[in-house]
């Protein structure tokens, strides 16, 4: 119970004292349906009036609402790839441990579709890296040609957890995935 009258309330943008004022319940009866309390009666009606649903949509159970999982465990997901950032191949091998002891498939599968995104960035990266001492020496440049590469892969590492985060907020979905899968 507490996730779905939370997730719905926290989706309208709404604080814990304005549900209780527009439901009619007092502040603490609100918390406590957040904490886990059950639901029955009139409460119920006027929780489910207040969020705009109707009372078996609340009275579902937590498990039936796979999109508040699934993004609650693959954001954990998406925030270890950026171990990347401090330790070598971190990025792709702290998300494949988050995803290998994840017990559901919809969580298994966004984890999966993170670490392949990780491991290719990974993979270029380190191309790079062992090209570029060879591009400095055929190119006459005195600044090393490293600097930028890496530079650029942590702006991308960023910027692709960035995005898939927000997207997990928003849809429970990730927006940067590859079309077609390895792992």
């Amino acid at each position: 119970m507490k996730n779905r009258v939370k997730v719905l309330r926290e989706q309208q943008n709404m604080t814990q004292t304005e549900l209780a004022e527009k439901s009619g319940l007092s502040l603490r009866t609100v918390q406590r349906i957040e904490a886990g309390s059950s639901l029955k009666g009139y409460t119920l009606k006027a929780i489910a009036g207040s969020l705009e649903t109707t009372p078996e949509e609340l009275s579902k159970s937590a498990t039936e609402n796979p999109v508040t999982e699934t993004a609650d465990r693959a954001k954990l997901i998406n925030l270890s790839a950026l171990a990347g950032l401090v330790l070598p191949f971190g990025g792709v091998i702290f998300p494949l441990i988050l995803t290998y002891r994840t017990k559901g498939l919809n969580n298994k599968d966004l984890g999966k579709s993170i670490a392949e995104v990780q491991i290719i960035v990974s993979a270029i990266l380190s191309a790079f890296m062992i090209i570029s001492p060879f591009v400095q020496k055929v190119l006459p440049m005195k600044f090393p040609l490293f600097i930028p590469v890496l530079l650029s892969f942590i702006g991308l590492k960023l910027w692709i957890v960035f995005k898939n985060g927000i997207s997990l907020n928003q849809t429970g979905e990730l927006c940067i995935k590859l079309k077609t899968r390895f792992l």
